[in-house]
């Protein structure tokens, strides 16, 4: 029998999922960010949806006037006639029978505030209320300790309503001063950071939840039209399922071949090249050969656009176009200076869960990092990322670019060690011409190829040659022809 009582959901889908399905009713919670992080937006669509489910909501408004309130709710198309707003103070409360004002703080128009505030609760008596913000009460109390028991009063009062109350604070207080942290019941951090290029990025964090389970560290958000989109941070252990393992094929017999017989569900695969040598057109064409046994994918564009990959794919006998139509393949260029990493892989997770994808395509690894803080943040999200994939059976290529022609290539992170399986495609000169090869580095499923075949791309796709037996060093650029008989490639 579960005696707990049932969460208060707060509108915001991808926080009630950080927050294992919402608030704990009747409790006093903080939310606190600095200005732009989206407090007001969080407040109000908490409200909304308590009107939704039938609950009064109030909204206690101490900084920003109830013209500027509903103008931000215009801007998401939310009508707030169903919450009450109180504003504190009022204009007309600057006349002259209002001689104390919030120009000047005193511990009389402290009292006078609060007293306002618990007036006009007990004549809505309202199932949720929100609180913006503590700042104007922590200017007029003057002193920690007179702030520290409003808030205390404050809180014993709402107690004894039966109200789940939301207090907003933008985080004027000293770094150090905890003091809101230790009062409430729990505690909810949004964060705002500005890169030198790009958008700003948004976080939240749970601070504490007193007596119930939430998912802890930085989860990433956007503020969208309709309020807050916040991103839960991928844990890949939640999301393990049953699936086939039966290696299924790229398209290219030859391949198959080379891979040990083809690429197995559930298992990610690596494609390092320089610039040019086939890596997006080898995926393009695994991809077309999964739409082609009836399965759904997704391909996702960091360097190029939508269109170019079309016209190259059209140019090399392979339409995309009608698979986009019939919703079986999802093409989405991605821009790293606009999507955080949360976003991204929120929308994986989304093409995966709620569009069947069965294959997907990141399009390079390389612009994905510059979307990343430092390298370390990389490895851990695309670790995460990469095990969810393998848990839900999906085949997954990750495309990564080398710096360089040939000789010594370099790339910008070494991920080979999170791959089930390495191909390497490179460049080799051989007879006054400028050839390509790839090869199998390694395979952790099957009993892979261990030789190196040459390769072209015309108007019929990707044609694989014999093993390059007759070569020596092929993979550094510079390839050796021992001395003997035949022709280079035993077409002679």
């Amino acid at each position: 029998m579960n005696d707990q009582p049932a969460r208060v959901k707060t509108g915001t889908a991808g926080l009630d999922q950080v927050l294992c399905g919402g608030l704990s009713p009747e409790r006093v919670y903080l939310v606190e960010g600095t200005p732009g992080t989206g407090k007001t937006t969080l407040a109000l669509r908490f409200l909304l949806q308590g009107a939704e489910e039938g609950d009064t909501g109030l909204y206690i408004t101490l900084s920003e006037t109830k013209d500027e309130l509903h103008g931000v709710a215009a801007s998401h198309g939310w009508d707030l006639g169903a919450i009450s707003v109180l504003e504190l103070v009022a204009e007309d409360e600057f006349g002259s029978d209002f001689e104390q004002t919030l120009l000047h703080p005193s511990e009389i128009e402290l009292g006078e505030t609060v007293r306002g505030i618990m007036r006009r609760v007990e004549e809505v008596n309202p199932a949720r209320v929100v609180l913006d913000s503590l700042s104007e009460l922590r200017l007029l109390a003057q002193n920690a300790l007179r702030y520290r028991r409003q808030i205390l009063a404050l809180k014993h009062f709402f107690s004894r309503r039966n109200c789940t109350v939301v207090l907003l604070d933008d985080r004027t207080a000293e770094p150090n001063d905890l003091q809101l942290h230790s009062v409430a019941h729990g505690v909810i951090t949004l964060e705002q950071t500005a890169n030198d290029f790009g958008s700003e990025r948004r976080r939240l964090r749970i601070i504490k939840m007193r007596g119930m389970r939430y998912r802890g560290g930085y989860h990433d958000f956007t503020i969208e039209t309709g309020g807050l989109a916040v991103y839960p941070r991928l844990i890949a252990a939640e999301h393990a399922r049953d699936h086939d393992m039966t290696a299924v094929s790229s398209g290219l017999p030859a391949l198959d071949k080379l891979l040990g017989g083809g690429l197995v569900p559930g298992t990610n695969t690596l494609l390092v090249g320089p610039a040019g040598v086939g890596k997006t057109t080898t995926a393009m064409l695994t991809v077309l050969e999964a739409l082609r046994r009836g399965e759904k994918a997704a391909y996702y564009l960091f360097d190029e656009r939508v269109a170019t990959l079309r016209l190259r794919a059209r140019a090399l006998g392979m339409e995309l176009e009608p698979h986009e139509e019939s919703g079986h393949l999802i093409i989405r260029q991605v821009d790293p200076a606009e999507l955080s990493p949360g976003a991204f892989a929120g929308a994986v997770q989304d093409a995966v869960e709620r569009n069947g994808a069965r294959t997907i395509v990141i399009d390079s690894l390389n612009a994905y990092l510059h979307a990343m803080p430092s390298d370390n943040f990389l490895l851990l999200q695309m670790h995460e990322l990469l095990s969810y994939l393998s848990q839900q059976g999906v085949v997954s290529l990750m495309i990564l670019g080398q710096h360089g022609i040939t000789g010594d290539l370099r790339s910008d992170v070494d991920i080979s060690y999170l791959a089930d399986t390495v191909m390497m495609l490179r460049y080799f000169e051989a007879e006054g011409a400028v050839r390509k090869s790839m090869a199998a580095i390694k395979t952790r499923t099957t009993n892979h190829e261990r030789t190196i075949r040459e390769f072209t791309i015309g108007a019929g796709g990707i044609t694989i040659g014999e093993p390059l037996t007759r070569f020596e060093a092929v993979l550094t650029g510079q390839p050796r022809y021992p001395a003997g008989g035949g022709g280079l490639f035993g077409d002679e």
